[in-house]
C-alpha cells in the first residue's frame, strides 16, 4: 500500500490595524502575531469546590449589575461615562462554545462577565462590551472571550475560543483590514482576571508572568495580539498587573471578603490614566426587565 507522509508547517501572520476612529491617514498597522510559547498551564490546578454561601449568591437566578463612574481616556483627554460589569452564571456548551438551551450533565458551568463602556469623543459616541466565559472549576482559562466596539465611523470584532489553541475571529470595517482568523498558544488572559477574581482571588496568577492583554486594549491601542510579560501582585484587596514593554499598569480594588465586589479599578497607558469607581450595585434577573416600567432600575444603578 502507498503511503503519503506530508509534513506541513504553517505560519500565519495577520498584520492588521484596528482603528476605532475616522481619520483620513492610513490606519495604522496592528499585527495578531503567532506567540511562540510553550502552553501554559492553566491559573490553577486544583478544581474549586463551591460551599452554601457562594450557591446562594451565584446561583440564586440573578445577575450581579454594578455600575461605575466612567474617567475613559482618550486621544489625549479625559471623556466622562459609564461603565457598567454584569457578572451572572450560566451552563455554556464546551464544543459550540455558546450557552446551553437544555439542561444536560456534559455542560459546563461559567460564570460570564460582560463588561461594557459608554462614552463620548467630541460629537460622537463609543460603545465598548468585552464577555468573557470563565468555567467556575477555576482550572483552567476562559472557554470564549468576545469584544466588539462600535462608534459613528463603523464596528470592529474579535472573538476567542479556547480549543487546543486559542483560535482568533478579527473583523473590521476597514477595507486593508479585512477579515483575519489565526492561533495563539495558550496564556492567561487578562480578560479572564476579571472573573477568577470573584470565584477565587486567591489564586490568581502573581510574579512573573506571560499574559494576553484585555482585547479592548489590543483593539483601542493597535497593539499585537500576543502574549506580553507583566509582573502580578496580589495585596488584600488589590491585584496589580504591571506590563513593563507597553508601558501599562492595571489596578484591580475588591473587596477581600466574598463575594469580592470589584469597587474600582485604574489603567494607565503610557502615562494616559482611565479610572472606574463603583456607583451602585443590584441583584436582578435583568432579561426579565423589558418593560417600560422597569427603567426605574436604571436610575437605581445611576444609569442615564
Amino acid at each position: 500500500m502507498k503511503t503519503k507522509d506530508n509534513i506541513h508547517l504553517c505560519l500565519i501572520i495577520g498584520f492588521f490595524s484596528i482603528l476605532s476612529s475616522c481619520t483620513n491617514k492610513e490606519p495604522k498597522s496592528i499585527a495578531l502575531s503567532k506567540v511562540k510559547t510553550e502552553n501554559k498551564k492553566p491559573p490553577t490546578t486544583k478544581a474549586f469546590r463551591s460551599n452554601k454561601s457562594f450557591n446562594d449568591y451565584w446561583y440564586s437566578g440573578e445577575a450581579e449589575i454594578t455600575s461605575y463612574n466612567l474617567e475613559q481616556s482618550r486621544y489625549g483627554e479625559i471623556r466622562n461615562g459609564t461603565a457598567v460589569l454584569i457578572f451572572v452564571t450560566e451552563p455554556f456548551l464546551e464544543k459550540k462554545q455558546v450557552k446551553a438551551d437544555y439542561s444536560n450533565p456534559t455542560n459546563i458551568n461559567v460564570l460570564k462577565l460582560n463588561r461594557t463602556k459608554n462614552f463620548t469623543t467630541g460629537i460622537y459616541p463609543y460603545s465598548i462590551m468585552q464577555s468573557t466565559f470563565y468555567p467556575i472549576t477555576n482550572n483552567q482559562h476562559a472557554i470564549k472571550v468576545s469584544c466588539s466596539i462600535q462608534e459613528w465611523c463603523g464596528h470592529v470584532y474579535t472573538q476567542l475560543n479556547n480549543r487546543e489553541q486559542f483560535e482568533i475571529d478579527s473583523h473590521s470595517y476597514f477595507e486593508n483590514q479585512a477579515d483575519t482568523n489565526l492561533n495563539l498558544e495558550k496564556n492567561i488572559l487578562e480578560n479572564e482576571i476579571w472573573t477568577q477574581l470573584r470565584i477565587a482571588p486567591k489564586s490568581l496568577p502573581t510574579g512573573k508572568i506571560n499574559i494576553i492583554p484585555s482585547l479592548e486594549f489590543i483593539r483601542l491601542k493597535h497593539d499585537p495580539l500576543k502574549a506580553y510579560e507583566a509582573s502580578a501582585s496580589l495585596k488584600t484587596g488589590t491585584y496589580t498587573l504591571n506590563y513593563p514593554s507597553l508601558n501599562r499598569k492595571l489596578t484591580i480594588n475588591f473587596n477581600p471578603e466574598f463575594p469580592f465586589e470589584i469597587l474600582n479599578w485604574e489603567e494607565n497607558n503610557d502615562g494616559n490614566t482611565t479610572k472606574a469607581t463603583r456607583l451602585k450595585t443590584i441583584k436582578s434577573a435583568y432579561w426579565n426587565k423589558k418593560s417600560n416600567k422597569d427603567e426605574v432600575l436604571r436610575q437605581t444603578l445611576l444609569l442615564k
